[in-house]
């Protein structure tokens, strides 16, 4: 009680506050960059009543600068202080080569980008603040260095596709497209544990091949990206499923090529080929366990969360 009593709460306050008028610029650029990914949901998701020169929308876009504006002044002490952590933070991430601040301009830009053009853009929002579920036990689980993930998938690539000709360019992709195969013939789905989450690692899942979707989707990505390619893990609220990075439109095109002409007819016979496009443009393929062939169909299609392990 005591310690508290002699903490001066002003002092306190004094100590981290930012002289004028930089207090201010620093509210009013955060107010602006919140306001423009919530005038564009605001935008998407109200009927346009077509007042004359667009009256509707600037009103609108001076209520929410208002609003943001007055509930940032309200918090103005803890905001600096939070502003300053973050920027230390980022300051730390641009000199050791981390999450800077070019990441966090690109970042920001891909998603007022995808924003303007989704019909949807709040969800885009959510999936960038909800949290993944048991992230760093699942990075941790995701030994794609380990010798018996990265042989296992060397061995994969044996067993398929390995005497495909003409593809040179892509034989990454096919390498991948091997390791799904081989995962998904051998995969027996088991639930946990009742009453707990259970996480095997991938070299662990290897032993039997057995898990529920969250086990299957770490081994899936850590052989992708023990053999070089990109994977992630979609959160969609009861399930996890793991995508394989494809690239832009036209590496697409060459994926679905792949899958429905040369390495999965019978399976994706008369089939679509199910994909995400991210707020950067990027392509990521479908490699769900209940899915016959790369792309396959979604379980569902929301997504509340994504992780990219890079």
């Amino acid at each position: 009680m005591k310690v508290f009593e002699s903490i001066n709460f002003h002092d306190l306050k004094t100590k981290f506050q930012v002289k004028k008028p930089w207090d201010d610029v620093l509210i009013f650029v955060l107010n602006i960059l919140i306001a423009i990914p919530l005038f564009i949901i605001v935008h998407q998701n109200l009927i346009d009543p077509d007042w004359p020169f667009d009256i509707d929308r600037i009103l609108m876009g001076v209520i929410i600068i208002s609003l943001i504006q007055l509930i940032l002044r309200l918090i103005r002490t803890v905001l600096i202080v939070g502003i300053g952590i973050y920027l230390i933070t980022l300051i730390y991430g641009t000199v050791f080569g981390g999450y800077g601040f070019q990441k966090v301009f690109q970042d920001y830009g891909y998603m007022v980008y995808s924003m303007t053009d989704d019909p949807n853009p709040q969800d885009i929002v959510i999936s960038k603040l909800l949290p993944f579920p048991n992230k760093s036990d699942i990075i941790k689980a995701i030994d794609f260095n380990n010798p018996r993930v990265r042989n296992f998938a060397l061995t994969a690539t044996t067993l398929h596709f390995k005497d495909i000709v003409g593809q040179k360019e892509h034989q990454k992709m096919i390498q991948c497209f091997a390791v799904f195969k081989e995962i998904r013939n051998r995969w027996n789905y088991v639930n946990d544990p009742k009453g707990e989450e259970y996480i095997a690692t991938a070299s662990e899942s290897l032993i039997h091949f057995s898990g529920d979707c969250d086990d299957h989707a770490i081994l899936m990505a850590a052989c992708i990206r023990s053999i070089g390619g990109t994977p992630r893990l979609i959160h969609t609220g009861g399930h996890i499923y793991p995508e394989m990075l494809v690239g832009k439109k036209s590496e697409l095109e060459a994926a679905v090529y792949i899958i429905k002409e040369v390495l999965f007819i019978t399976e994706s016979k008369n089939k679509e080929i199910h994909y995400h496009i991210d707020e950067r443009g990027q392509i990521w393929l479908n490699l769900d366990y209940t899915a016959r062939y790369p792309g396959g169909p979604f379980i569902s299609e929301e997504i509340l969360g994504a992780l990219t392990l890079n």
